[in-house]
């Protein structure tokens, strides 16, 4: 049985010394692949530098920074292996920065009346000959674009894999907690979604609820708990197709 697992957050980059992030440490990612590692599978674990990982000779470590480095090495490995199940617990980067300006570019820019502001925003970028943005400016505009959903493309790939996303919200109630999760589900081609809200994790404490194709939901309270649960559901689902 071969396992791939993503975990972390994926880190967009501003400047050659600056980027947008995330807060996820990868804690959830490493409980879920230690679970696996009782089962005696090969796990290859996709994740940044600075996320926590497990330690074991069955996982194979492969490092990515930005969600385009996670798009390729997702592709790569799903083209060269065979995968039971997928769990794509990474915080991906809804956006990347395009171009990055001080006010005074952008007011000069906007002054111009260009037909495409982003374009004419990238031709200013390329004037510049500096790789590191200049801290003399009071302030600084960031032009962000939107990432393609990775999730969407695991299906694509491989279509028989057993598809385990996550959903975070804040603060929100349960019933709108899970009927986004219901969405994400279908919209994905999920086989599993785990819904949770960050208001509702701290340190090992961890409440989610696991939500299947068929809208059944368990319930878990801690990482190890969302751990053993992922696993049970997807060593149930593999045996019983």
């Amino acid at each position: 049985m071969r396992i791939l697992i993503t975990a972390g957050g994926t880190s967009e980059k501003i400047d050659e010394v600056r980027s947008i992030t995330n807060h996820s440490s990868g804690k959830l990612g490493k409980a879920i692949a230690e679970a696996f590692l009782a089962e005696n599978v090969t796990i290859d674990y996709v994740t940044t530098k600075q996320a926590l990982k497990p330690d074991n000779t069955q996982v194979s470590i492969h490092l990515i920074e930005s969600t385009a480095d996670l798009e390729a090495k997702l592709k790569e490995l799903l083209t060269k292996y065979t995968y039971t199940s997928v769990i794509h617990s990474m915080a991906v980067s809804d956006f990347t920065p395009e171009s990055s300006v001080t006010i005074e570019d952008l007011e000069a820019t906007i002054a111009t009346e260009p037909n495409d502001l982003p374009t004419a925003l990238k031709e200013k970028i390329r004037e510049r000959t500096e790789k590191k943005i200049s801290s003399d400016t009071d302030y600084l505009v960031i032009v962000l674009k939107k990432n393609p959903k990775i999730i969407q493309q695991i299906k694509q790939l491989q279509p028989e894999t057993i598809l385990v996303g996550f959903k975070l919200l804040v603060d929100v109630p349960m019933i709108q907690l899970l009927d986004v999760a219901k969405s994400s589900l279908e919209k994905n081609k999920a086989d599993f979604i785990l819904a949770n809200d960050l208001s509702e994790i701290n340190g090992e404490t961890h409440h989610g609820y696991l939500i299947n194709r068929q809208h059944k939901v368990k319930e878990a309270h801690t990482k190890s708990e969302i751990a053993e649960l992922i696993k049970q559901e997807v060593l149930s689902m593999e045996e019983s197709k």
